[in-house]
């Protein structure tokens, strides 16, 4: 099994590292699901303030994959997240190359949708990449896309952890601004983002200095090969070095985008689809759908099974039988049998001098076979016959018969005769102390009162 982080996180296998922490599928032992963990490696102050940044930010949208919780544990932190199986798209292109239009105008929606969900909460993500968009794994299906990773991300307005000309990013994803030092804006993010459709639309990573430049000195140029005009159009307007002249918000790409999917040619009928495979492979050994062995059912591997009643089973209780040897006729019944053991009950051992002979009883008639034993604590009328395959009773709510002449010293657990009442004793202490205490009470008071008269 994995190490539990916190009482809550089981920790199953590494599933990614980034360049503060490993990213870890774990097991949420609270909500019985698997989940993204990413454990935070170094603990240096200015990490962990990122952490703390990265953590607090909490957007619910369909295209952003957020921290859900966070747990600590001595000196270790983490936080988790939905897990996305379906890896990113350097995985896609890695997979498939240059990907057709009309599924990159989906993925390029689905990011700027995302983004937008991230400004309209005043933050800033910084590090927009292909290795940063998570993809959900849906075969063939339509694509799913997630913006993840807000490591560096921060609020407009909140300070800067970074010194003013330190640039914090990816390399070749910068907007121009970035690189001159400007503070963080939503038009940088929109930047990266028409970066990534030109590489997923390419199939690699474009030269982004050199864009810049042509920008810069040529104005916008033409499309590149394999790029439909009017998705270049889109892309060229988040690509823009000024950003006044960039694309202001995510909604507004996306609305140009939208106008632009209607120009394009339809999809071939012999295109390959694109499939988004399960890029995390198999659960170890040990672990299920259902979460760890232990969990899933209950015991580990080669444990008996518990009972309802705790870690044992109780046996089940011995079958009610006759005695095997009946008491010896004109015998009393002595010492008391638990009912339903079917022991044999022992013979009295005469205590006191030996009793005249009795003459024996006739022997009695053989019991019938579906007369039940007497019930405990039953009050009766009169004594029944004594049978001697009935078990004895341990107490009853009757006094002990009168025994009969001669008849044996009973053993020392058969009920006697019940005791006269005691009367109630009167409360208080016995007459021979009170008596004298109250006179030496009366005799104090007195004084008392003589000693007032003499003042």
């Amino acid at each position: 099994m994995g190490e539990v982080f916190a009482g809550r996180y089981e920790l199953v296998d590494p599933i990614g590292r980034g360049a503060v922490g490993a990213v870890w599928r774990s097991w949420d032992h609270r909500r019985r699901r698997y989940v993204a963990a990413k454990v935070l490696q170094q603990s240096d102050a200015h990490t962990l303030l990122r952490f703390v940044r990265e953590q607090a930010l909490r957007i619910d949208h369909p295209h952003v994959l957020a921290p859900a919780s966070w747990a600590a544990d001595d000196d270790k932190v983490l936080f988790t997240m939905d897990l996305v199986a379906g890896g990113s798209l350097a995985h896609v292109i890695g997979d498939y190359g240059p990907l057709p239009p009309r599924f990159v105008c989906t993925l390029l929606d689905q990011l700027l949708s995302g983004l937008a969900a991230v400004h309209a909460e005043g933050v800033v993500h910084r590090d927009i990449k292909p290795a940063n968009l998570l993809l959900e794994a849906t075969g063939t299906g339509r694509p799913h896309l997630r913006v993840s990773d807000f490591g560096i991300a921060m609020r407009k307005g909140e300070p800067r952890l970074t010194e003013t000309d330190y640039v914090v990013g990816t390399p070749g994803y910068f907007a121009p601004e970035q690189m001159l030092g400007s503070e963080p804006d939503f038009p940088a993010d929109l930047f990266a983002a028409g970066l990534v459709g030109l590489y997923l639309l390419q199939g690699s990573k474009p030269d982004a200095r050199a864009l810049i430049e042509y920008f810069a000195r040529h104005g916008t140029p033409g499309a590149p090969n394999g790029v439909a005009e009017p998705l270049w159009q889109v892309l060229a307007g988040l690509l823009q070095p000024d950003p006044q002249a960039r694309f202001r918000t995510a909604t507004g790409a996306r609305k140009a985008l939208a106008a632009a999917v209607e120009l394009l040619p339809e999809a071939a009928p012999d295109e390959e689809p694109v499939e988004i495979f399960d890029q995390i492979g198999p659960l170890p050994s040990g672990f299920g759908p259902s979460g760890p062995a232990t969990a899933a059912s209950g015991t580990r591997s080669g444990a008996a099974p518990a009972s309802e009643t705790g870690s044992f089973h109780l046996a089940p209780p011995p079958r009610a039988s006759a005695p095997r040897h009946p008491a010896p006729t004109g015998a009393p019944a002595t010492g008391s049998t638990p009912p339903g053991q079917g022991l044999p009950r022992p013979e009295p051992v005469p205590t006191g001098p030996p009793a005249a002979a009795v003459p024996p009883a006739p022997a009695p008639a053989p019991p019938a076979p579906s007369a039940p034993p007497a019930p405990l604590f039953t009050a009766h009328p009169a004594r029944a016959p004594h049978d001697p395959s009935a078990p004895t009773r341990a107490y009853t709510e009757h006094g002990a018969p009168p025994p009969r002449p001669g008849a044996a010293a009973q053993g020392s657990f058969t009920a006697g005769p019940v005791p006269a009442p005691v009367p109630p004793r009167r409360p208080g202490p016995p007459t021979r102390v009170a008596v004298p205490v109250l006179v030496v009470a009366l005799l104090c008071f007195a004084v008392g009162i003589w000693a007032l008269t003499r003042i």
